[in-house]
């Protein structure tokens, strides 16, 4: 979730594997992450497709993409949840 747009999880982790991905193709080629859009990626999920239209969808993108961090627990990953440590 961010705000009020909410996304099934395993799109968020398709999303950050699409965003992953961009970031290790060439860095010196590479826009500044706070500015990457995965947009025109074909492989985006298309819940996300609305987001594209959006002028802060850079920094939606990459809020969710940080959600799905592999090293938090999925539980915590929402900053409204607590009681996980």
């Amino acid at each position: 979730q961010d705000g009020d747009l909410k996304f099934p999880l395993e799109s968020v982790k398709k999303l950050k594997e699409l965003m992953d991905g961009n970031r290790q193709i060439n860095p010196r080629m590479m826009v500044p992450m706070a500015s990457y859009s995965p947009c025109q990626e074909k492989h985006l999920p298309e819940e996300f497709r609305p987001v594209c239209k959006r002028e802060d969808a850079p920094m939606i993108f990459r809020r969710l993409s940080l959600a799905a961090e592999d090293d938090l627990c999925e539980i915590c990953a929402n900053a409204a949840c607590a009681g996980c440590f």
